[in-house]
């Protein structure tokens, strides 16, 4: 259910309605849009009667939600989520492109890779400290050292970094460090982890499982939503298929469909998507094209010397090309790439040794 509020309804009429949902039992999301705010009305509602609220002061009229995602539905939220990662916003006009390579292997790989998307027009750098992988013999990740290393490459490059965690004990951790928690395809149903980074406020990136369908993404996406955090950006990186010559089969159905079904930004991964690096570009473009609202792309200075996916990585010339192609397509769909904010070029050597401490790169410990 949710309840509109008139344009002019006053802060304390909305307030009464909070609290008249409180006292009913049922848990209230109030969104506050620019011409009016709306409350949607979630969990235990059986004593949650319309006609009540339809009386109220400030209430221009009730209505229920038929979608069974009702925070994440367009039906409690007509106009698209829009907020900022550091100097970036994510789900507007501006197409944003997160890049770097799947792993993070050493100090000098990243700073290279960051280096080079920085310089290319990336906005956001990617790279796994902790990675899932099928088989337990697989390089794992770094864990902490690449935390820090990620750290240390967004002080250098003035980038904010997206990270995967795992499991809801890392969650505190890897909060302290990233400015985008990553949300993988093997986990969109871990409940547990979803319940955790709904309790921080740090935006996600959360993937579609390879044999998930759309409503399960979204209701994946609907408890990081009831949780309290609303920085929700949806991914689409490809789904499980019998076809053999790609790693995956990339929906491109989806980017238009989620974007009529919900509010949340939708991020496109052709490097997951695809598993070749020959199809990332094409595929790319052709994100963009059906409406989403940024990219994660995987790219690496030397691919075949990669501990993880080096078949779909993009070297740096690739990636460049990769950039102007979107920055045309984006044009032709009234949208546009922003230049990313500046860096300062002298501070970047990975052969030098580390000079940050750890203290100087941690974030705030959030209350989880």
């Amino acid at each position: 259910m949710i309840i509109v509020m008139h344009p002019n309804s006053t802060a304390a009429e909305i307030g009464a309605v909070i609290a008249m949902v409180q006292k009913a039992g049922a848990t209230p999301h109030p969104i506050y849009g620019t011409e009016r705010t709306v409350v949607a009305v979630v969990g235990e509602t059986s004593r949650v009667k319309p006609e009540d609220f339809s009386r109220m002061p400030g209430v221009e009229k009730v209505t229920t939600i038929s979608a069974p995602f009702k925070l994440a539905s367009r039906e409690s939220h007509p106009h698209d989520t829009i907020f900022r990662v550091g100097d970036y916003r994510i789900g507007g006009p501006e197409i944003i492109i997160m890049a770097g390579p799947c792993s993070v292997e050493s100090r000098s790989q990243l700073l290279e890779t960051a280096h080079a998307v920085k310089e290319a027009g990336a906005h956001i750098l990617r790279g796994g400290a902790f990675k899932p992988r099928s088989s337990p013999y697989s390089f794992q990740g770094l864990g902490l050292k690449g935390l820090e290393i990620l750290a240390e490459a967004r002080e250098i490059y003035n980038m904010p970094i997206v990270t995967e965690v795992m499991s809801p004990e890392a969650v505190p951790m890897v909060a302290e460090y990233a400015d985008i928690l990553q949300i993988g395809a093997r986990n969109m149903q871990n409940f547990g982890l979803l319940h955790a980074v709904g309790r921080i406020q740090r935006p996600v990136l959360l993937k579609r499982g390879m044999m998930s369908s759309m409503e399960e993404l979204l209701m994946s996406a609907e408890y990081i939503l009831a949780g309290g955090n609303y920085r929700v950006m949806l991914c689409e990186r490809g789904i499980r298929t019998f076809e053999k010559y790609t790693r995956n089969t990339f929906d491109l159905n989806a980017v238009p469909i989620l974007k009529q079904l919900s509010h949340l930004p939708l991020i496109a991964d052709p490097s997951h998507a695809t598993g070749r690096w020959d199809a990332v570009i094409p595929m790319a473009r052709a994100a963009i094209a059906a409406g989403a609202d940024g990219l994660i792309v995987e790219v690496h200075p030397r691919p075949d010397e990669a501990l993880s996916d080096g078949p779909q990585s993009l070297k740096p010339e690739r990636f460049v090309e990769l950039v102007k192609q979107v920055k045309r397509i984006a044009e032709a769909m009234d949208r546009f790439v922003p230049e990313p904010v500046p860096w300062a070029p002298q501070a970047a050597d990975p052969a030098a040794p580390e000079t940050h401490t750890l203290s100087s790169r941690r974030r705030v410990q959030p209350k989880v």
